[in-house]
């Protein structure tokens, strides 16, 4: 198990983040596949998913996601290699801007500690600068 904190400043307010993350068809990102909801009840959502690993190969994943806007959206991982894996991902405006700061407990099996807190930074990286980049383009 990895504990990771990271923290990331997006160029826009909370509630457009939240307006962006909850649209299906504009929250998109090249090493997460939705593939299906499994169930929604309350503010959670299971569901199937792709991700890609460090190879550029893909590997099924089961995810529970809470949300608790404007402040907190939390994922556990129930299925697949990251199975045990949580984090939650924390909103503070800053004026026009939003901080977020992601911190959470990784497992990767077949990975080392070192080489899984590569990988977990490297994709919260691609998936924070993708998600910066819509939201420039986002109404």
């Amino acid at each position: 198990m990895v504990h990771v904190i990271d923290d990331g400043v997006f160029d826009a307010p909370v509630d457009k983040i939240w307006k962006y993350i909850n649209d299906q068809n504009s929250h998109q990102h090249g090493a997460v596949k939705f593939t299906k909801v499994l169930e929604q009840s309350g503010n959670s959502m299971t569901v199937d998913l792709e991700a890609k690993n460090p190879d550029g190969s893909w590997h099924k994943e089961t995810w529970k996601m809470t949300m608790n806007p404007p402040k907190s959206h939390h994922t556990e991982v129930l299925a697949g290699p990251m199975k045990g894996s949580s984090n939650t991902h924390t909103y503070t405006p800053i004026g026009n801007k939003t901080k977020v700061v992601v911190e959470g407990d990784y497992y990767a099996q077949g990975m080392d500690d070192a080489s899984t807190k590569k990988a977990v930074l490297s994709m919260l990286d691609v998936i924070f600068n993708e998600d910066n980049a819509n939201l420039k383009n986002y109404k």
